[in-house]
């Protein structure tokens, strides 16, 4: 393991099922278990499959005036975001890149609960701390939540034998509190396989007792950081640092659409002025390969 790298609460539980271990972003994060990343991957869209997300951040933003000056600084709005409602969204710096993308919860009225990147934390509560008006208030969660994602066409029904009904499940982009096996949660219907599936936040000191319980619950298997890539890849989602980034604009990454900006031309949002003004230098495509071998960063097309 590498010098200076940190461990999710999880990590025990890693070594123990035979992970292939590497570091990602600052932390030691499971590759893949024994199986392998394509049987993790097609279980994943067969069945069920849990993730160690501990290494995310969460940072939490409240108090009299948040909803709008969360409204002024991402490039989404969030003053029309109902009470449990996720919203994906996005913070620019001032040349209109994208610092990092985010998922931003809105657990109570001027009470909002933010997940980003795990390589991204410090930039992001440093431009968040420079932008919000005195009196919103800014904590950054992370070290004391843990973070699971349950993914899979199965994963519903793993819930429900853990106690959950449907009708207590939130729906699409739509998170609640909830007890799972007696544990309090924040249980959202997200995710990063474009599979049916829930993200669980919790107090980090039950992570290992959560992992255990998920594990023993039929069909779910664990799954690792490298079939959550090929997964995320094969729907089409971003990777901050890859698709996304300081240098590539949203525009430039195909996510233009999702500002709605000739819709709302009189939103103002911070970097807006330098994303309108920043010459289209790229445009992100899909291509097929045609054989089984990965492309990586900076192959030859």
């Amino acid at each position: 393991m590498s010098a200076g790298v940190k461990n999710t609460p999880l990590f025990a539980e890693h070594i123990a099922i035979g992970a292939k271990m590497a570091p990602f972003a600052n932390w030691n994060m499971p590759i893949n278990y024994g199986d392998g990343i394509i049987a993790e991957h097609n279980h994943t869209r067969t069945a069920a499959s849990i993730f160690d997300i501990c290494h995310m951040g969460e940072l939490r933003v409240y108090g009299p005036g948040a909803a709008a000056a969360l409204d002024k600084i991402l490039a989404r709005p969030v003053l029309d975001q109902g009470l449990g409602v996720c919203r994906y969204n996005f913070l620019l710096n001032d040349r209109g890149g994208v610092i990092d993308d985010l998922i931003v919860y809105a657990m109570a009225p001027e009470d909002f609960f933010i997940v980003v990147n795990a390589a991204n934390v410090r930039a992001d509560e440093a431009m968040l701390a420079a932008l919000l008006p005195q009196g919103v208030l800014l904590e950054n969660l992370s070290a004391a939540i843990a973070k699971i994602d349950l993914q899979g066409p199965a994963s519903a029904k793993v819930l429900n034998q853990l106690g959950v009904s449907n009708e207590e499940l939130p729906g699409y982009f739509h998170c609640k509190t909830q007890l799972i096996s007696g544990i309090p949660c924040i249980l959202s219907r997200t995710g990063y396989t474009g599979e049916l599936g829930f993200e669980l936040y919790f107090d980090e000191e039950r992570a290992a007792e959560l992992w255990d319980i998920l594990l023993l619950t039929e069909p779910v298997r664990p799954a690792g950081l490298g079939a959550r890539d090929t997964l995320r890849l094969e729907v089409g989602y971003p990777l901050h640092g890859h698709e996304l980034s300081e240098e590539t604009s949203l525009i430039e990454a195909g996510f233009g659409p999702l500002l709605k900006l000739k819709e709302n031309p009189d939103r103002d949002f911070h970097g807006r002025a330098a994303l309108l003004a920043k010459p289209v230098a790229k445009i992100l495509v899909g291509i097929k390969l045609a054989g089984r071998r990965a492309s990586r960063a900076g192959s030859a097309i």
